[in-house]
């Protein structure tokens, strides 16, 4: 066998790995570049219909503050409207209310996802959201569940 057959036969079995690995590579490079600029959306819990994220809860009368029974914990505001029958008092974490006589109140629910899930928060605010306050869990004396005002499973996803 000639030596110079051999390395060419060589050379071209090489060059042709490397077209392939050539190939290879552009095509993993086309997949990887086609999967990260695919359209992607975090979902939030209620993607199968719209979701009411703020409800009217009557114009505001009067509020009452209740001091925290420990250094260190929250006080909270206790918010009369117009609409109490349907509400009742509302509590919020605050010292005071600056909202004034008349002023329409909102419900407003926010959907925060810090890391891998979420979970709602809930906040009463004015009318044009000049004033807002972080609402508790639990609302009234009867120890309703906020998110209970917006509908069923408004907190769950479902």
């Amino acid at each position: 066998m000639d030596y110079k057959l051999v390395v060419t036969r060589w050379n071209r079995a090489c060059f042709e790995i490397v077209s392939i690995m050539k190939r290879l590579i552009f095509l993993i490079f086309l997949v990887c570049l086609a999967v990260s600029c695919g359209t992607s959306r975090k979902a939030s819990p209620k993607d199968a219909g719209m979701v009411m994220t703020r409800k009217f809860v009557g114009n505001y009368i009067e509020y009452r503050q209740t001091p925290s029974a420990r250094i260190g914990y929250p006080n909270l505001i206790w918010i009369k409207t117009t609409l109490k029958g349907t509400y009742g008092r509302i509590s919020a974490y605050s010292k005071d209310c600056k909202f004034k006589a008349g002023d329409r109140l909102y419900i407003r629910k926010e959907y925060i996802m810090p890391g891998v899930s979420g979970y709602w928060e809930y906040y009463v605010e004015s009318d044009d959201g000049s004033v807002i306050y972080k609402l508790t869990e639990f609302q009234n004396d009867k120890k309703v569940n906020t998110d209970s005002w917006f509908g069923k499973g408004s907190d769950s996803g479902e």
